[in-house]
């Protein structure tokens, strides 16, 4: 292990969150009120503090000196950066809120970070504005990784950017010319900031005030899901915003290669991205039904009112955004249902979506129906495809065990909180750990999308938080810490 090299890339870590702390307290003094800003100055300013000191202790720590920098290193770097964003995210909620408790802070600051969208917190309106402007701050930051964002600004480690950014984006990398990496990713985060003025800008002349406007594109763009409202979407009632956050949570769930590939005017991409076409397929077909069952409720008195909640909560679901219009965990039991599978799907790979991702279930179905034929076809030969790619076996591998191994750490992580939690029902149980795995946010029962965490234990939340990091950053990278091998030096 190069110690050296990661503990000097950590340090763009906490140097990344020292300025975001710092842009929140510097508008704190414009967004807070006089009952507020004491509060919020004092808890963005030793935030700012304290994570300066430990990105220049860690800057200082490291170094440069051997600039080997492998596959074991990345797998580090990327899996403790996430640990560490996520505890110093949580300085501001434990100074700001009086009698927060640790794991609640570390609770709901790790799910911003990993742009979940799960919340121990209630009565949002009567927050500081600089402290909902954080939430929002870090789900954005979270949105293309906190380690995409150095990696743009790496130009010493040649190939070792090239194998930070092809894990964290879980895209192939051999998309980007490993030659030009850096301009790669510069290149999709300027994508990034553009997405996002242009969200900014539509929910505005929807009808969101600024701060809201802001807010909830910070939140939209990278589909992590909080809201500065408690009701979350549907407290503006507006079709208009509505729609508008449909549009933008589906282009955040979709593969930013893609997209680049699209503003370039390569639109012949687009019949090679399997990926991208089976996303939108899904989309448009789980709205169809979702519209159907719910509108045999009788609840809603036009087809375009039932539409449009169906449309949002699909895609709010499927993009893992958890955003809310309406409260699905009333619904029939096959809404409920649909809802649920849909959480364990995602979107597609390279996007800011968590869950397991759209490809991976594409190659699972195809080597299913080849193993199906082969059944009674025993010399067939037929390669799969993605993306207008033949799959090595080792790829078609690697997508069916990460999605087993996906629902067997759901299945130990049940069991787990079932026992710490023995007055919590079996749905809220269950919805919890996948709202938290797959990065989804709301559940079911008890943390159904109008409840929140708050009912939960602290080692529960902790628990749950490491869930979250664990499905962010797609498992490998945090379970190899664990492996004693890994940490032995060359």
């Amino acid at each position: 292990m190069n110690y050296g090299v990661v503990l000097r890339l950590l340090a763009y870590t906490t140097g990344a969150l020292a300025l975001a702390f710092a842009a929140c307290l510097a508008l704190a003094f414009v967004v807070d009120g006089s009952d507020d800003r004491s509060r919020t100055l004092l808890g963005f300013g030793v935030s700012t503090g304290v994570a300066a000191v430990l990105g220049g202790a860690l800057w200082f720590a490291g170094s440069t000196e051997n600039k080997r920098f492998f596959r074991k290193e990345a797998l580090t770097v990327i899996g403790v950066a996430w640990i560490l964003a996520s505890i110093v995210g949580a300085l501001p909620y434990i100074v700001i809120l009086p009698g927060i408790s640790m794991p609640d802070a570390v609770f709901e600051s790790t799910s911003g970070i990993t742009t979940t969208g799960a919340s121990v917190l209630s009565g949002l309106e009567e927050l500081p504005r600089s402290l909902l402007l954080w939430r929002a701050l870090s789900q954005w930051m979270g949105g293309l990784g906190v380690v995409v964002f150095f990696v743009a600004i790496l130009s010493s480690l040649g190939a070792g950017a090239k194998i930070l950014f092809s894990r964290e984006s879980t895209t192939e990398s051999n998309e980007l010319d490993s030659s030009r990496i850096q301009q790669g990713v510069l290149q999709i985060f300027y994508l990034y900031l553009a997405l996002s003025a242009a969200c900014a800008v539509s929910l505005w002349i929807a009808g969101m005030g600024v701060f809201d406007a802001v807010a909830h594109t910070f939140t939209t763009i990278s589909t992590g899901g909080y809201s500065t409202r408690s009701a979350s979407i549907a407290a503006f009632e507006s079709e208009a915003i509505e729609w508008v956050m449909v549009t933008f949570m589906a282009l955040g769930g979709t593969s930013f290669l893609v997209m680049l590939r699209l503003a370039r005017g390569d639109w012949r991409g687009l019949r090679r991205a399997t990926e991208v076409k089976a996303y939108y397929l899904l989309l448009v077909c789980a709205t169809g039904l979702t519209m159907l069952v719910i509108w045999e409720s009788g609840e809603f008195d036009n087809f375009h009112h039932a539409l449009r909640v169906a449309a949002f909560q699909v895609v709010s679901l499927t993009t893992t955004s958890g955003f809310g219009t309406h409260d699905y965990d009333a619904w029939v039991p096959a809404g409920s249902i649909l809802m649920l599978v849909l959480m364990m799907i995602g979107g597609c790979s390279g996007s800011t979506s968590g869950s397991t991702k759209v490809i991976r279930y594409v190659i699972a179905f195809r080597v299913l129906i080849l193993e199906i034929e082969k059944s009674f076809r025993t010399r067939l030969v037929r390669p799969i495809r993605a993306n207008g790619q033949i799959l090595s076996e080792g790829a078609q591998r690697a997508a069916i065990v990460y999605i087993t191994a996906m629902f067997l750490i759901t299945g130990f992580s049940f069991i787990v909180v079932a026992l710490v939690e023995p007055e919590v029902s079996m749905l809220g149980i269950l919805s919890s750990v996948i709202a938290t795995l797959f990065n989804i946010g709301p559940g079911f029962a008890e943390v159904g999308p109008t409840e929140n965490y708050a009912i939960l234990s602290g080692p529960t939340k902790l628990y749950l938080s490491f869930l979250m990091v664990l499905g962010r950053i797609e498992l490998f990278a945090v379970l190899v810490l664990f492996i004693p091998a890994l940490w032995r030096r060359y």
